[in-house]
């Protein structure tokens, strides 16, 4: 019945826009976005003319948006496209909605402010309905559900492409009574009649979560019987409580109580809200607000009326939805990128596993074999022929065996790759140790795959380097050493000799002389290999240690290239995801103030509880 004024009045407008001159200009749907697309191309039209309007910025998140919201939205754009190879995808999906929604209420009307009645069966969501637009737009009666469809009421012009967004057909779209000062104050306002929210239809129930998630605010009419529905509060209160901002309770019928029982009921109603999580908005505080009224003797609705007028007379509306929005995603997500206590790779990890792969190479037992070949080396040169021979007939004795002290030290029961796999297990395991469970696994991802090819990088790397114990460098004083040897052994068969010619008869008697020659070579022989066996033990020490840091520090640089790197890598792109983080979970707005304690209906009936918690 409401249709044909609605059509008479929209044709009026029509023929005056003919009358005028001017391009005519459609504010409906698809039709009106392709008209201005087609009509000015190079200038965007202006704001709140119809459905295909765009913001003074359509490109990022700047136009309407304060520097704050912008800066939370840009930073939570960041983080989705960081994060979309380590994080799950139904993690990162409502966080996407966020950012796709914010951009396309952006591009519509920033003038207008769209308020959703919701309500459970029979709460008189409808008469309320009615009763703010001042005539019978909706229809209301016994007959559930009454509201099968959203039905939408504006108060001016260009709030079209915000009504396509919802899915509010032309033939749905109503306009008040003219009403004065009142109507002009509520001129920003769309207000929406949502089906019932505990509709036995399924499709109702998926008509009024769809607009939930669109609209800037939210009124939920509830009353005596149903206030503390179980359905109301666990489906749709306590999920949104982060949204106490834009959420107005209206607790309808309350004609039908006294003074005493609406008080009461309203402590129980604030009670339960508190309990939910939603904060109250009293006492300047912000947070959700409590109304009591009676949409059918119209008790309370100037007040109402009062309320909406100033809440979307600041034009806030939608930055805090917005901003209460990436708070949800922002907590759904905080699992995702917030460590347990301090995480990374610290020094002592980074020494300790090169210390484990110096082992698997066997850093530490090429230096003591290049030690022993350098003691083995000034052993033999410089010392006596004789313990030489006896050295030489013990290993023949021994089956060709080497010296037991000079021998090499069995090889421990793992082997050099199960080293490695459990030095890179290990430094995986401290790296990813108090990371979320997304960053925790790629870094042992990142650390899985550096380890491929680990082993075999190694032998190669000492291969390389080559053998130390191969060919030990000789001091100087070796040839004196030996030269000094020589002499001794010379000494010992001169006197020999002498002795042999004194036996014979060539030489003349004289046992003394030759005798203290020969003992001078036999004593002087092993003092000789004694003096430079502890004069090698110093140069033979640091010939082994350098060999052992030079293939450790090889052994190190391969693996800080093959699997440190890598991991460092995957922290530093944690560490920037958490920044970007954190700045998502930053400051929000500052509170709105509605008026005397964030509600336009005086001092509150009965006891308050404090109960603003901000989310």
């Amino acid at each position: 019945m409401a249709e044909k004024p609605v059509r008479t009045e929209k044709k009026q407008e029509q023929e005056k826009e003919k009358e005028k001159g001017g391009e005519r200009r459609w504010d409906d749907g698809l039709i009106a976005r392709r008209a201005a697309e087609r009509a000015a191309p190079e200038e965007p039209p202006a704001e709140g003319t119809g459905a295909g309007e765009k913001s003074e910025d359509a490109e990022g998140f700047g136009g309407t948006y304060g520097g704050g919201l912008r800066t939370r939205l840009d930073a939570l754009h960041e983080l989705v496209g960081l994060s979309r190879t380590r994080v799950e995808t139904d993690a990162l999906a409502e966080a996407g909605r966020v950012l796709d929604e914010a951009a396309a209420r952006q591009r519509l009307s920033s003038r207008h402010t769209v308020v959703a009645l919701a309500g459970a069966t029979g709460s008189g969501k409808s008469t309320l309905f009615n009763a703010l637009a001042g005539v019978a737009v909706s229809e209301t009666g016994l007959r559930r559900p009454t509201t099968s469809a959203p039905l939408a009421l504006t108060w001016s012009e260009g709030a079209a492409g915000l009504l396509d967004r919802l899915g509010v057909p032309g033939r749905l779209r109503r306009r008040p009574l003219a009403g004065g000062a009142a109507d002009a104050d509520l001129a920003p306002l769309v207000l929406i009649d949502l089906p019932d929210h505990d509709s036995a239809l399924t499709a109702h129930r998926d008509q009024v979560d769809r607009a939930l998630g669109l609209v800037d605010a939210v009124i939920w009419v509830v009353d005596p019987e149903k206030y503390a529905d179980a359905a109301l509060h666990e489906r749709y209160l306590r999920p949104l409580a982060g949204h106490a901002e834009v959420t107005f309770v209206v607790l309808n019928q309350v004609d039908r109580l006294g003074a005493e029982a609406t008080e009461l009921v309203l402590d129980d109603l604030r009670r339960l809200l508190d309990e939910d999580g939603m904060a109250l908005g009293e006492h300047g505080e912000p947070g959700a607000t409590v109304l009591p009224v009676s949409a059918l003797t119209g008790e309370g609705v100037p007040e109402l009326r009062e309320l909406l007028a100033r809440f979307v007379q600041e034009r806030t509306a939608p930055e805090r939805r917005i901003a209460a929005d990436i708070d949800a995603a922002a907590a759904r997500l905080r699992p995702s990128y917030v460590a347990d206590g301090r995480s990374g790779l610290g020094e002592r990890s980074r020494e300790e596993f090169a210390g484990r792969l110096a082992v698997a190479v066997g850093a530490q037992a090429a230096g003591e074999a290049a030690e022993r070949v350098w003691r083995r080396g000034a052993i033999r040169a410089c010392g006596s022929p004789w313990l030489r021979l006896h050295r030489w007939y013990e290993r023949k004795r021994w089956h060709g065996s080497t010296d037991p002290r000079l021998a090499v030290p069995a090889e421990d029961e793992l082997t050099a790759r199960q080293r490695v796999e459990q030095a890179v297990r290990i430094v995986a395991d401290e790296a990813s140790r108090g990371l979320p469970a997304p960053w925790a696994l790629a870094v042992r991802e990142a650390a899985t795959r550096g380890a491929e090819g680990l082993p075999e990088a190694l032998d190669e790397l000492t291969v390389t380097l080559g053998d130390p114990a191969a060919r030990p460098p000789r001091p100087a004083w070796w040839p004196a050493a030996v030269l000094v040897q020589a002499l001794m052994t010379l000494l010992q068969l001169f006197g020999a000799l002498w002795l042999v010619g004194q036996i014979v008869g060539v030489v003349e008697p004289g046992l003394l002389p030759p005798v203290l020659i020969m003992l001078g070579g036999i004593v002087g022989g092993p003092l000789v290999e004694w003096a430079c066996e502890s004069a090698v033990k110093g140069p033979a020490r640091r010939y082994g240690q350098e060999a052992e840091r030079k293939l450790a520090e090889a052994a190190a640089a391969c693996g800080r290239a093959r699997v440190l790197d890598p991991v460092s890598a995957e922290l530093l792109r944690y560490r920037e995801v958490r920044e970007q983080y954190a700045r998502v979970a930053g400051p929000r707005p500052s509170p709105r103030i509605v008026g005397a304690g964030g509600r336009g209906t005086g001092p509150r009936l009965g006891a308050t509880r404090a109960g603003a918690r901000l989310r």
